[in-house]
């Protein structure tokens, strides 16, 4: 069952939910997203990682409205070494090209490049195949 939080103005910005099918979290982030909102989303995401021992992370960000540059250091510096020491090894990050949210999940793939396997894409088909060849790969090695 997906968790769903809720913005102060009662609506949901993010559900997150482990999909068991395809062994991967899968976060849909809504809407405009405030500093805030970013830090409890992006720590909520952290629970069904690490009690599923999830190392694919889906983060689809299609339906967001805006930049959320103003987290992005802080997704760097904070939350990634967390999903990182947790397990996190690949994050497929779904945007639209033309978006503000494009811009900064450029930065924030910049700021983890190296420590993180991350991707941005513009198709949610193309992002699961890679995290499934992703695990594919992690099951032969």
């Amino acid at each position: 069952m997906p968790t769903e939080l809720i913005n102060g103005f009662g609506k949901v910005y993010l559900t997150i939910e482990f999909d068991t099918v395809n062994n991967w979290v899968y976060n849909n982030w809504i809407g405009y997203q405030t500093y805030v909102g970013i830090i409890a989303g992006a720590d909520a995401c952290l629970h069904p990682l690490r009690d599923h021992a999830c190392s694919y992370l889906l983060n689809d960000n299609r339906q967001v409205i805006g930049p959320w540059d103003h987290a992005v250091e802080w997704l760097v510096t904070n939350w990634a070494p967390r999903a990182i020491s947790q397990g996190l090894t690949h994050f497929a990050h779904i945007v639209s090209s033309e978006s503000l949210a494009a811009l900064s999940a450029e930065a924030m793939h910049i700021g983890v490049n190296g420590k993180l396997q991350m991707r941005m894409f513009d198709d949610g088909d193309a992002a699961q195949e890679w995290l499934r060849l992703a695990q594919r790969a992690s099951r032969k090695a």
